[in-house]
Order: C-alpha cells, then structure tokens, then sequence
C-alpha cells in the first residue's frame, strides 16, 4: 500500500481520539482548583474546550486542510471570547471592535496584579476570569492541532502534563493522588485511540492488542503505586539552606498535616534589643465562605513606600521595638512578620505589606534566606482602657457568621461570658475557659472523631469533644466572638521559639520549627486596632494588658518552657512513645498493628503489580482465541508469534509464515499437522479472495491452542513459568528488533 493511500485512508476524524482528548484537558486542569475558587470560570473552560474539540472534529470529517481547521477554531474562540467578555462592544454580538481590543490589556493588568498579591484560592474575578478562560481556548486550539491533525499525541501528553505541573508548584500542598490518576489514565487511553486509529488505517484486519496490553499494565501500575503505596512512604523534608525547595506550610488553617510531621525543621529565628520574642505572622483569615476561614486578598503596597499611621486612640501609648528575622527553612511567598511593623530594612526581592492586616507577600521572590530588620510601632493600653474601648468596628466581613453555624457555639459564648461586664471582660473569660481544665491539646482527635478542619462544623465537634489543636481553638474563639456582636479574624504563623542559646550582638537567639506553627484569634478594638488573645491550651503566652495601678505598661513577658512547650515533649509537635506513660504495657496493641498496616499495604501493591502482566497477558489471550473463533486466522497466528515471544524464540519480520511455521516444526516442538493447517489458513486470508473459503475458526483455534501448547512443553519448567509471569509480547510486537535477538537460553 502507498504512502499516498495510507495518508487517505487515516481517520482524521477519529472521534474516540477528540472525546481522549477532553478529558485529559480536563484532568489537568483540576490542580487549578487549588489556585482559583471553584466557579464560572471552570464551567465556561471546559464548555469552550468541548465547543472548540467538536468544532474541529466536524470540520476534519469535512477533510478540510490542516490549516484552514485551525483557522476555523481560531475564529470560534475569538467570537466566543467576544460574545461572552466584549458583546456590549461587539458587532453582531460575537466580532470584536477596536473597543474590545482596548480593554484586553488592562483585563491582563488586573489580572497579572491579582495573581502576584493575591493569596490561594483566589477570587475569580472577571479580569482573572478572562484570562483563564482565554489560555484554556488558546491551549485546547495548539492540542487539536498537535495531536488530532498532526498525531503527536505525546507532545501534547508533555504539555498538559506541564499544566497538571504549575499549579501544583505553585501552591504547594499534599498531591492530589486521584487527580493524577485521572490524568494518567486520560493521557494513556489518548495515546492508545491515536494508536490504535493508525494501526487500523494500516492493517484493517489486524487484532487489536499489544499496545493496548501496555497501557494497561502501565495505566494499573501507575494507579496502584500513586494510590496504595504513596501515601504510607516516609515524607522527604528539604535541608534548611540552598536554593529551592524548603518546608511549605499551609495557610488555609488546614495545619494538621504540617504539625504531624514526623521530624521538626528550624524555620525562623529572630533576636531583639528591646524586648522579648515575638508571635510571626504569615497570613490572616476574615472571611467565612461556605463556612470555613478564607485567607484574605488584600491590596498591598511596596515595602519601601509603608508609612502606616497610629491609630490608637489619645492617650494610649505607643511601643516602638526592633528586632532581626531570620527565615532558614519557608518555601513561601510570604514572609513571617510581627504584627504592626512600620518599616523593614536589609529584604531582598520585591516585598509588598497589606495595610489591613500586616501581612507582607512577593510576586517573585521567597522567604527562604531573608534576613531582615523590622520596626514596630504597636499599641499598649492599660487593661483599664482595654475595658472601656468597645470591640466594635473593623472591616465588614470580619463580622458576618455563615447561615449554618450551630446554635450551641453562640449559646456556649454567651454561657461563659455571662458574668463579664465589659468586650476585654469577655474576651478574658473565653481565653480562660479554653486555657482551663475543661478542654486538651490533642493532635490525633480531630483526626479520630472526624473533625480535623477549621469550618464551623468542626468548631461545633470541637466544642462537643473538647480535645483539639491550635486551629480549633483559633477558629472557636473567633466564632465565639462573632456571635457576641465583636469582629475577629484568625492569624496563621509561628509561635515566638525558643532560646536556642546563640546570641547575637549579645541578644538571646530564638528559632521557631515547624512544630511551632501556629494560629490564634484576633479582635478589633476602637481606639486600639487589633488585639491578639491565645486560646490554645498549654501554648504561647495568654492575653492581659497591664493595670494602671501597676505603675507601667511593659510587654508581655517572655515565652517560658512551660508557655511554649519543648519540642520533645511539645503538644504543639506529633505525640511520642516515650510520653505516653502506657506504653509498652500492652504486647499487641493498636499501635502496633496500626504501624504494620503501611507494611502489608506495600506488600500487597508489590505482589499486585507483580501479578498484572500475566494477568493482562491472559486477558489479552483469551481476546485472541475469541477472535480466531470468529474466523480471523491472523488473530490466530498472532497467538502462536506471542508463545513464541513470551519464549524467546526469534519472530523475525523477514520471515513468511511458512518459513516461521517451519522452523516451530524443526526446533521448538510445534505439532506439525497443526502448523501445516494454520500457515494455509493465514496464506488464504492473505492471498485468496474474500470468501473463497468456509467458515474455519474453530478449528484454528484449536490449533493456535496445539501450537501454544507444544512450544510451551518444549522447554524447561523455569523458562515455562518465566514466559507466563512476565509476558514479554505485552511489549515486543512480532517483526520488531526485540522479537528479533537471540533466542533467550532455555
């Protein structure tokens, strides 16, 4: 057959191909949902990439030229994008005017300005939304063409394993092990319909298989390992120091994962010469959407440009302190700050601070490696002017509590501040009930009673079991504090440390690690600005201004061993053997079997993995035998050339069927009445006639079945038991390099 006719004769319109295709641009834009809040964006990507696929799947059932189907999907999305984003400027709705074209570049400015200051999961705007929903057409327009008109199926592979990529890095969290199946799997059932289209336009009479037996294998494996094995593997933590890399911690209040780590990273020191250590804060929570906390989308300005004014009320000092921050170990755009910092001095990069909340962030640069010194100017009132200012005020949506917050937190806050006179009165009320007998600091019962999340369920729980981390007690103290008509947000960043017993310019080092992540609640006073409290039992220092009577008004002292625990013994760190006065009591207990599942887990996929090859070989076998029943004599050759593979015999492609039949016959034990009646079979459907013969499939199956067998009981138990285990026709095709070497020894 000529180069010409194979070319005419290609499914260009292959459909199976166009529906793969879909679904892997879907699979991999899934990671984006880490990024971008769910909402019409995603609903108007995916119906454009579905419009612009069948679009050019109608249009290569026309045989149109290459091009001009590409030119054709350019001018659908450019009339989608119009109708959707530009159709009060538009001509007839869907032709863009000058107009249009005017506003797109401002459309990417606010957009490029939302991604660089904007915290995960961002708000999906309609400038952020355009320029989503304009890359998907633009990437769905180059994936037709690479691999539906120019069948490159594993160029486009590679590109939308790169989108899978960028947000993932981006925003660094657990990977979404189910999302990378569905995206393996979409990809490998894209290469197989691209394959399989090519293998039918060659050989229409060809048994399917082979490649897809690969897939297969490849597609279960992947599945298997990603799903079974991955998560019982130890977690790699980067060195401090170097470039990339660094410990990631999750700032949407889901803290449980990085607290449970299994060894703890020195992440941040700082020392100062006016005053004790103080709380870092890395990012603040106001908002609820769908009843959990959301990190905040502040606008920001340029470090260099802060020049933030005292809001304190008259008569209400002002304390002004320096200290030197220095982040060893945070992979992270943003950088752990004290609160109500005025000016920074020694950062490299480009920093920007939110003047609403303190935060500072970077559109290029990252924390790991800054050392800086930063001056704050904070509020310091006397508790009796605590008392008299009321918690009143602030930003709108640190007010508001989603419909669905349980009855019981609101009646709960009222319960315990019954007896409190003033706003601080009840606020001091609440940091001691959580700071009392009643509750305990526990990383492992969220996780047993199903709470472990920072939603105003959880708090409900929470409130019910009385046994959780900082994140429950940060997220019930604010609720709490809604329901009393008072604003508050959460802070998410690291507790002061602990003396490491350096000292620089002779001042007391502390270091922060990852066991000293941490959030806690705030609250909005008039006249004051926002107040930090700790309700976290055993942690950090507990909130309490200092009387008028006392004669001054001095920080909060330091952070003792007692108030910020030590690592090895830290509730804020993964409990330990050694601090359980039990065990070691009971020979079998939970413990034990539990640390034994991660064993028998990996175990089972090995054994799994091992098995699938014969598993899939025997699969694709009995497919074969099928078809030879159904009268298809290559079907039935092709299993006599897969024996010989699995055995190592030479099926080179130079050889006729006759000459292969032959040389079975004389050296490999093949029946030779069986041999004989197969080579005629295949040379009549290759050469004679459609129809020139009855109907004989049942007797070449049967003798495929003879030939198999003889080959097989040719050679030793060993190569018998080799060839069934690991299939090697699964991934050498007859007439191929490999189907020709050596034959293996027997």
């Amino acid at each position: 057959m000529s180069t010409d006719r194979i070319e005419a004769e290609r499914p260009r319109h292959d459909g199976p191909s166009t529906i793969a295709l879909l679904l892997a641009i879907v699979a991999a834009l899934i990671p984006l949902f880490s990024v971008i809040a769910g909402g019409a964006w995603a609903a108007l990507a995916f119906v454009l990439s579905a419009l612009l696929l069948g679009a050019g799947y109608l249009l290569r059932r026309l045989r149109l030229v290459a091009g001009v189907v590409t030119l054709a999907l350019l001018a659908l999305w450019t009339a989608i994008m119009t109708a959707v984003f530009f159709s009060d400027v538009a001509w007839l709705l869907v032709i863009p005017s000058g107009e249009a074209f005017a506003r797109v570049p401002r459309l990417l400015e606010i957009a490029s300005s939302d991604i660089a200051v904007g915290v995960a999961p961002l708000e999906a705007s309609a400038s952020l939304t355009f320029l989503i929903v304009g890359a998907v057409g633009v990437l769905t327009i180059a994936l037709d063409h690479v691999v539906l008109t120019a069948r490159m199926p594993l160029l486009g592979g590679i590109a939308l394993i790169a989108v899978w990529l960028i947000p993932t890095i981006a925003v660094p969290r657990a990977v979404d092990l189910w999302a990378f199946a569905l995206l393996a799997l979409a990809l490998l059932w894209l290469m197989r319909t691209e394959t399989r289209a090519r293998h039918r336009a060659l050989q229409p009479a060809a048994p399917r298989g082979g490649v897809g037996g690969v897939a297969a294998v490849i597609a279960a494996s992947a599945v298997v390992i990603a799903v079974i094995v991955a998560p019982v593997l130890p977690t790699a933590v980067a060195p401090a120091g170097g470039f990339g890399g660094g410990t990631r911690i999750d700032a949407s209040l889901n803290l449980g994962d990085d607290l449970r780590r299994p060894a703890e990273v020195p992440v941040v020191r700082q020392w100062s010469a006016s005053g004790g250590p103080s709380y870092l804060r890395v990012a603040t929570l106001t908002e609820l959407e769908g009843g959990s906390w959301r990190p905040d989308r502040a606008r920001t300005v340029p470090v260099e440009e802060w020049e933030p004014d005292d809001s304190a009320a008259e008569g209400i000092e002002i304390v002004e302190s320096s200290r030197t921050v220095e982040v060893l170990d945070l992979s992270s755009a943003q950088l752990p700050v004290p609160a109500d910092a005025v000016s920074f001095e020694g950062l490299s990069g480009t920093w920007r601070i939110a003047a609403e909340n303190g935060t500072v962030v970077s559109p290029s640069s990252a924390a790991r490696g800054q050392r800086f010194d930063v001056v704050t100017r904070s509020p310091a009132p006397t508790i009796e002017q605590a008392r008299a200012a009321q918690a009143r005020g602030g930003p709108d949506d640190a007010r508001g509590l989603p419909a669905e917050t349980p009855d019981d937190i609101g009646a709960l806050a009222a319960e315990v501040t019954a007896d409190a006179g003033t706003d601080y009165d009840r606020l001091l009320a609440l940091q001691s009930w959580f700071r009392g007998p009643e509750f305990d600091y526990s990383l492992e019962a969220p996780v047993e009673d199903g709470f472990d999340g920072p939603g105003v369920e959880a708090v409900s729980r929470f409130l019910q079991v009385r046994s959780g981390y900082c994140v429950h007690f940060a997220s019930a103290f604010a609720l709490m504090a809604r329901s009393l008509d008072m604003p508050s947000r959460v802070v998410v960043g690291f507790l002061p440390g602990l003396a490491t017993g350096d000292v620089v310019d002779d001042e007391r080092v502390y270091q922060a690690t990852t066991a000293q992540l941490h959030a806690w609640p705030e609250v909005f006073f008039e006249g004051i600005g926002w107040v930090g409290f700790e309700p976290t039992k055993s942690l950090g220092t507990a909130q309490r201004f200092a009387s008028d009577d006392d004669g001054s008004n001095e920080p909060e002292p330091e952070p003792t061993a007692s108030s910020t625990p030590q690592p090895t013994s830290s509730a804020s760190a993964a409990p330990r053997p050694e601090d359980d006065p039990t065990a070691g009591t009971t020979p079998t207990s939970t413990a034990s079997v539990t640390q034994a599942l991660p064993v028998v887990g990996i175990v089972a996929a090995i054994l799994v993995v091992l098995a699938l090859p014969a598993l899939v070989s025997a699969t694709v076998t009995r497919r074969r035998a099928a078809q030879a029943r159904g009268g298809s004599a290559v079907a039935a050759w092709r299993l006599v050339q897969d024996a010989a593979i699995d055995l190592g015999i030479p099926v080179p492609d130079s050889e006729s069927p006759r000459a292969f039949g032959s040389r079975l016959r004389r050296h490999h034990g093949a029946p030779a009445d069986a041999v004989e009646r197969l080579v005629d079979a295949v040379e009549r459907a290759s050469y004679a006639p459609p129809g020139s013969f009855g109907d004989e499939g049942a007797a070449m199956a049967t003798d495929a079945a003879a030939v198999r067998a003889g080959l097989y009981s040719a050679v030793a138990a060993r190569r018998r038991r080799i060839a069934r285990l690991l299939p090697r026709s699964l991934v050498i095709r007859p007439g191929s390099t490999f189907a020709e070497e050596t034959p293996v020894r027997r």
